[in-house]
């Protein structure tokens, strides 16, 4: 039953409820490493699809999973179920507000908000 448990299967859901995968991964993968197989994998005809691992974010079980943890530190009780998928969620982060206002750097600045208390 080890050998089972070393080994995860996972769908990654995106935000418009279509799947990426199933795909088997060691429970030793690095989560950095699933979200360069998100980002391999993306489909190409998506618009506003990831650039960058960085712009990936990746849930199970509620919690954001960060990129220096393994799939087995982040186990769940469900990932034991024999011959079960596991779903993990896509969340693409949208493009930093500093890189939004580089972009819009030649338009007037009227769209700022200035708040005054007197």
């Amino acid at each position: 039953m080890a050998g089972v448990g070393d080994q995860l299967e996972i769908k990654f859901r995106l935000n418009d409820g279509s799947d990426i995968g199933p795909k088997t991964f060691p429970a030793a993968t690095s989560i950095a490493t699933l979200k360069e197989s998100v980002l391999a994998q993306w489909p190409r005809e998506k618009e506003n699809g990831p650039r960058t691992v960085k712009d990936v974010k990746i849930i199970s079980a509620g919690r954001i999973l960060e990129n220096n943890r393994t799939l087995n530190d982040c186990r769940s009780p469900l990932y034991d179920i024999p011959g079960s998928v596991t779903t993990m969620h896509v969340v693409i982060q949208p493009p930093s507000l500093e890189k939004a206002e580089k972009k819009a750097g030649d338009q007037s600045p009227q769209n700022k908000c200035v708040c005054s208390i007197l």
